[in-house]
């Protein structure tokens, strides 16, 4: 076998299962003409992934001694949801595959939210569509809305069935009818595939449950402890807080099943190609509702490996791209978005057009929100010189808060190269943003301190995190300014930094910490609730108001979407920094076909000087305009920044 040609063999697989390809075509077309251009489509689309999709699945189930049939049950789903794909989405499928980076356009912005958060329902939601329009999103992520289990859901990631809505949220039909009215204003729906794991109560989980040996096989179930105490060894625990160990015992079942997150949260077994057969069909049918855009969840911990921490294995990668060879060939206008929170040098290897061309950017985030702290940003500017950079048709996705903590993932061999202790920076960042720290503007919550490592997480909504709570409370205005400021300032070079900017929605009002959760006996115990408000939308008239700090910052974030989509050089990840000679000043330079923008930030609170004429030692203009500001700058002067100051400079 391990002479075996695959390019061979994938032809003459493809070339038996292909007579069951054409029933189901020809079943399935309304006239000869419409089955003449499936059977052109699905051949060309053949043509060209088929042959990776069988080195992705051999390489990963090829010793099984009935590889051929489910390499065939892969398949036949795979048309199966094509053809069951609605006529818009196949047109849709086609201008992506003309347009295949249409995700690197300068013109994505994006926001996510919990829908029952936002607006109640998803019929509600629809009625927000003109808000967000108005607001300058054009991609929305829906935070998880299937159905899940009662009680604790880790905020509905435990998903009892993924072709149901939560019936509190609304019906398959209503996000089919929101996924359209997106489209027809051009913004792109995103949804989570939590695709690690299911509940407890999901079907297969039940089934598994009632003793079913098939199902059994979906999971890592185990009789006693000795395998689980071999895998330990290893591990990590993920939430040590909330439970020890990554396995639980299932008293009905009397065996142990992994469970790397929550007791309620079985992780699958990919190791079974069934498991992967019937994974494909979920996510298939997500996509046919009208879905661009899905964000893998947990896509470090997919596969076990025993001797292994079982994170980043290079099967994880593999079965990524499988399911992406798949979604070229059912379903080729959905993209993947990796959530990967671990090492930056893993979280970049998700990225690559054949995995997940789109990647949320954590390792900026929680740079972002150390150069703030410190002030400087030498610790920033060293990882960005070299980790900001992905390979072509792909791009960032770069954030401030999303619904979840802020780890300080920042790479210890950066933080030694500029003269940092990554432990006690760590340590120092935990203290300033829960308020600890002397002189803090910050007011963040812990999350899962771990006494026994000293480990710990923060959480906190962006405007409290940046200031804006402690200054309000304090009524003094130098503190709200600044406050303020500093939040333009970073949104700006989340605007122009490289890649989609995203926002959880809420932040465009400034919204502060909601401390209600601690009164809910599921939510008290997981600080992660004080950043999920629920939308006061009785707030909304404060948007006219012309002095509310809430109307300053909704205008003064939509002025920097509508900004960067005038601006082409935004388009794409290309960008280099510049050295402005200043510790507290950040300077990049931004090109796409012939556009270039400079853009120049200063993390300070305090006013900085950045000598402008190092820009002619780049070849660039003697003079430049502000597209913020519209005023116009010379390189032969020193250039005076106010405290936050954000300039985007074109040549003049």
């Amino acid at each position: 076998m391990t002479d075996l040609d695959l390019v061979y063999e994938a032809s003459r697989t493809l070339g038996r299962v292909r007579p069951k390809i054409l029933e189901k075509i020809e079943a399935s077309s309304l006239s000869y003409d419409s089955c003449a251009l499936n059977i052109e489509t699905i051949d060309a689309r053949l043509e060209e992934h088929w042959p990776r999709l069988f080195e992705l699945l051999y390489r990963l189930y090829g010793q099984h001694y009935d590889f051929y049939y489910y390499l065939e049950r892969i398949l036949l789903t795979a048309v199966d949801c094509w053809l069951s794909r609605p006529e818009d989405l196949c047109q849709l499928d086609v201008r992506r595959e003309n347009d295949p980076n249409w995700y690197l356009s300068e013109r994505m912005v994006g926001g996510s939210l919990y829908v029952d958060l936002f607006s109640g329902d998803l019929n509600q939601l629809r009625d927000k569509i003109p808000y967000l329009k108005d607001l300058g999103l054009t991609y929305v992520h829906l935070m998880p809305l299937f159905k899940d289990r009662e009680g604790n859901s880790d905020g509905g990631y435990a998903i009892s069935d993924y072709r149901s809505v939560n019936p509190d949220l609304g019906t398959m039909e209503d996000l089919r009818a929101l996924a359209h009215d997106f489209r027809a204003v051009g913004i792109s729906l995103v949804i989570d595939f939590v695709f690690n794991h299911t509940s407890d109560d999901h079907e297969w989980a039940v089934r598994a449950q009632e003793g079913e040996r098939e199902y059994l096989d979906y999971f890592h179930v185990y009789p006693d402890r000795s395998i689980p105490d071999q895998y330990e060894r290893s591990l990590r625990e993920i939430f040590p807080t909330i439970r020890r160990g990554n396995f639980t015992w299932q008293e009905g079942m009397q065996s142990w099943v992994w469970t790397t997150f929550n007791s309620f949260q079985w992780d699958l077994k990919y190791a079974n190609p069934e498991v992967f057969r019937a994974m494909v069909e979920e996510m298939l049918f997500l996509a046919n509702t009208g879905v661009e855009i899905l964000r893998l969840d947990a896509v470090a911990f997919i596969w076990k490996q025993m001797g292994t921490n079982c994170e980043n294995l290079p099967e994880a990668h593999l079965l990524i791209q499988a399911f992406n060879a798949v979604c070229r060939i059912a379903a080729p206008g959905l993209a993947f978005k990796s959530e990967a929170i671990v090492h930056p040098d893993e979280v970049v290897k998700y990225i690559s057009p054949e995995e997940c061309p789109i990647s949320y950017n954590p390792t900026l985030m929680a740079l972002l929100w150390e150069a703030v702290a410190t002030r400087e940003t030498k610790l920033l500017k060293q990882s960005v010189g070299h980790r900001q950079h992905l390979l072509p048709g792909t791009v960032w996705v770069n954030y401030l808060r999303g619904h979840d903590d802020i780890g300080w993932s920042f790479d210890n061999g950066d933080a030694w190269a500029v003269g940092i202790n990554p432990d006690d920076h760590r340590n120092f960042l935990n203290s300033f943003y829960t308020g600890a720290f002397k002189g803090s503007f910050a007011a963040g919550v812990p999350f899962q301190h771990n006494t026994d490592t000293g480990d710990m997480r923060v959480s906190g909504t962006m405007a409290s995190l940046a200031g804006l709570e402690q200054a309000l409370v304090s009524g003094e205005p130098k503190l709200i300014e600044m406050a303020v400021r500093r939040i333009r300032m970073l949104y700006g070079v989340l605007c122009s930094i490289g890649g989609i900017p995203l926002i959880f929605l809420g932040e465009e009002w400034g919204m502060l910490n909601d401390y209600d959760y601690l009164a809910d006996k599921e939510k008290k115990d997981d600080s992660r609730w004080v950043h999920r408000p629920m939308m006061d939308w009785s707030l909304v008239g404060e948007l006219k108001k012309k002095n509310s700090v809430r109307a300053r910052i909704f205008r003064e974030l939509q002025e920097l979407f509508e900004t960067r989509k005038a601006c082409p050089a935004f388009t794409g990840s290309q960008m280099r920094l510049l050295e402005p000679e200043n510790g507290h000043v950040i300077s990049y330079l931004r090109w796409s076909e012939g556009h270039l923008l400079v853009v120049i930030a200063n993390f300070s609170d305090a006013p900085q000087t950045v000598n402008m004429r190092r820009l002619r030692t780049e070849g660039l203009a003697h003079f430049f305009k502000d597209t913020l500001s519209q005023r116009t700058l010379s390189t032969h002067d020193i250039l005076e920044l106010e405290p936050y100051e954000l300039l985007w400079l074109v040549e003049d």
